[in-house]
């Protein structure tokens, strides 16, 4: 091995802390600059300039593959894509990217007729940055203002700019670190926002008036719980301005009128711990939907004279999980899963008429309410697919049934679904619970066990991973492996008891899920122990840290982006921006000794043990505010330093940009390239 692919090696250096009475050493607490977010220390720098030196002399070879790939990852996207236009008030709106380009361009044109008018340049915007992330955009309703978020940085503190679409001019309005939605006041005067403080933390609904500087604007509502993070938005009718609070198991709402934000807020229902809604409003009457008898959530209703007032509209149900209620003029849309499958119920007002469940057309499928600005509408638009079918774009009549298709995505290279196949199994786990698996493979597939097969899984905070399509996994497919998400507890694909029993005390579930699963499918004869590539991001790299000190056999090689994987370390430090907001997902092990036990017992970076591990492909950010970029640096270099075994171990510290990684469309997809050419050539498919 020559001096350029030596493995760097942290150094180490005495750091102890005493919680609960037990004593944690952490020799690489160093890595933690004391000053971020601004990280300036030398030795840490150094210590990550290595490191990425290192993963470009090992991945240097494999720069072909990453080449290859790219090109074929990207001869499936239309460069100059377009999304299906859609009419909000006196104008039609859309998006679309030139041929070569990063990052969209905003166009609309009168519902009337007449031009096209280029409302919003990314590209432009973007131009001699590193990093760029448009954030929240919204016009105001008289079609003269355009509000838009922008970042630079990927610490996701976004600046707002306020541009006159009839003159093309960006007025004086400016006002930094704001993470929220836009939302126009009805008079097109002014917007509400959710800003920032210091520790990351969207604790203020500000009220922002046209033609003011920023320091005037008028705070709507402060939320002073740590745990809590406020948010705003609007009903369907825009009747109200919104203004939420809540962290992962209880909310608040807060209502003002869209054309009176100085009014006195209503508040729908204080907040009770353990209990979650939303509301939406229909001709003086709220829609609430609520958690508050049933894990499976119900819908009630509200006159907005009274909001405590509660009436069962839809009752729970034990087969149904309601995830969403949208209210149009004529009829409200109930969104929601049965068996782990999407459905749409539309709802008339008048409870005598029975519900219209939109039929489709697969066993198994992808399907939620897309684009639907308005609120007198007599279509609805819908978007579709599967782990066979690309995306595709319906409106669908309300009063016949009939499903038009406006838009089937394009893949310009060619795309035959009869060359696949797709299952949903069921594979029981250790504790007799059945987990859904979703599996796409190609049509020649082997079943004899000798296959190679991605696992893919998250797992946290209530979100399902649904079964979609994806342009860049055909790579995999026609490279002769097979795809399959485990839909394991942690996420609600099952319903919200589905995530409950994945957090917490009941955390390891979700571990323990993707392991079985895993040990299900080589039963089943799709794969073998060493052919399983997995990769997760975030929250999904803590399953990723988890899952490799637990059976590290099974893996022929791991990808963990921005990995959550120094839990123990992270809980215990309030003063960094999530973590108080974080307690109600993982435990305080401040304040309880049983989650600090249970938290260690699991917590990826302090379960590193002397044995073999697979290969390992970790990522992080430098700029990123939810996992900070010590997490995976800490673990590689416990990795480094602890394990036996001489299998890769890369870390690319992406330093100036965040948890999402590099921005433009084929920056990012250069990223997954590199990452699957790492998958590719551990599994020996890189020819």
């Amino acid at each position: 091995m020559t001096d350029s692919l030596k493995p760097p090696v942290a150094a180490t250096r005495p750091h102890s802390y005493t919680r609960h009475g037990v004593t944690i050493e952490d020799p690489w607490a160093w890595i933690r600059d004391p000053g971020y977010p601004n990280v300036t220390d030398k030795d840490v720098l150094a210590y990550l300039e290595e490191e990425n030196a290192y993963f470009e002399s090992v991945m240097a070879p494999h720069k072909p593959l990453a080449e290859t790939l790219f090109q074929e990852m990207r001869g499936r996207i239309k460069e100059d894509d377009s999304t299906v236009p859609q009419q909000d008030g006196d104008w039609i709106y859309w998006t679309d990217y030139e041929t070569g380009g990063e990052y969209r361009r905003w166009w609309r044109k009168p519902a009337a007729g007449g031009e096209d008018q280029l409302i919003l340049d990314e590209p432009a915007l973007a131009k001699g940055k590193a990093y760029f992330s448009l954030g929240a955009i919204s016009a105001s309703p008289d079609g003269r203002w355009l509000a838009y978020a922008i970042d630079d940085s990927g610490a996701e503190r976004f600046t707002v700019h306020v541009k006159d679409l009839g003159t093309g001019e960006l007025i004086a309005d400016t006002i930094p670190g704001v993470l929220s939605e836009l939302v126009w006041t009805s008079d097109s005067k002014g917007f509400l926002y959710a800003l920032v403080n210091d520790n990351w933390r969207t604790d203020r609904a500000m009220w922002h008036k046209l033609g003011e500087p920023a320091e005037q604007d008028v705070q709507l509502y402060h939320e002073p719980d740590e745990g809590f993070r406020v948010g705003v938005g609007e009903t369907q009718s825009r009747a109200w301005l919104v203004v939420s609070t809540g962290d992962h198991t209880t909310s608040e709402v807060h209502l003002l009128p869209a054309d009176n934000p100085a009014a006195p807020m209503l508040c729908v229902a204080p907040r009770k711990a353990g209990r979650e809604y939303d509301v939406d409003e229909h001709d003086g009457t709220l829609f609430i939907h609520t958690n508050d008898t049933h894990t499976n959530w119900r819908l009630v209703t509200a006159p907005v004279s009274a909001p405590g007032e509660w009436v069962e509209r839809i009752a729970p149900s034990d087969h149904f999980y309601m995830t969403g209620v949208t209210c149009f003029a004529g009829f409200f849309v109930v969104e929601g899963r049965e068996a782990g499958l999407d459905q749409i119920e539309i709802h008339r007002y008048d409870a005598s008429i029975a519900p219209q469940r939109i039929v489709f057309p697969e066993a198994s499928y992808s399907a939620g309410v897309g684009d639907n600005p308005e609120y007198a509408v007599t279509k609805l638009r819908l978007g579709y697919e599967s782990m066979v079918t690309p995306g595709t774009v319906y409106d669908y009549d309300v009063a016949s049934g009939e499903l038009t298709t406006l838009k089937v995505q394009i893949i310009p290279s060619g795309y035959d679904g009869a060359r696949y196949r797709t299952e949903r199994l069921k594979i029981t786990v250790r504790d007799g619970i059945e987990v859904p698996v979703s599996i796409v493979y190609p049509r020649d597939f082997p079943r004899d066990g000798s296959g190679k097969l991605y696992l893919y899984a998250y797992g946290a905070y209530g979100i399902a991973i649904p079964p979609g399509f994806s342009t860049s996994r055909l790579s995999f497919l026609d490279r002769g492996m097979a795809y399959a998400i485990a839909h394991i507890r942690g996420g609600d694909d099952l319903g919200q008891q589905w995530y409950h029993d994945g957090k917490l005390e009941r955390r390891t579930n979700s571990f323990h899920d993707f392991v079985d699963v895993a040990r299900g499918l080589v039963g089943l004869g799709y794969t073998h122990a060493g052919g399983i590539a997995i990769a997760g991001r975030s929250a999904g790299g803590e399953l990723m840290g988890a899952v490799v000190n637990d059976a590290p056999e099974l893996w022929g090689a791991v990808v963990a982006d921005v990995p959550f994987v120094d839990v123990l370390n992270t809980m215990l430090d309030e003063s960094l921006p999530l973590t108080p907001g974080e307690w109600p997902e993982w435990g305080n092990p401040i304040e309880d000794a049983k989650a600090f036990d249970l938290i260690r017992s699991y917590s990826p970076y302090d379960n590193v043990q002397p044995k073999a591990y697979p290969p390992l492909f970790i990522s992080g950010g430098l700029n990123d505010p939810r996992v900070t970029y010590w997490e995976p640096a800490k673990w590689a270099a416990r990795l480094r330093a602890t394990k036996t075994d001489s299998n890769v171990l890369v870390l690319k510290t992406n330093m100036g940009a965040g948890h999402g990684g590099k921005s433009g469309r084929w920056e990012s997809l250069r990223e997954a390239a590199d990452e699957m050419a790492f998958l590719l050539w551990q599994l020996g498919l890189a020819n």
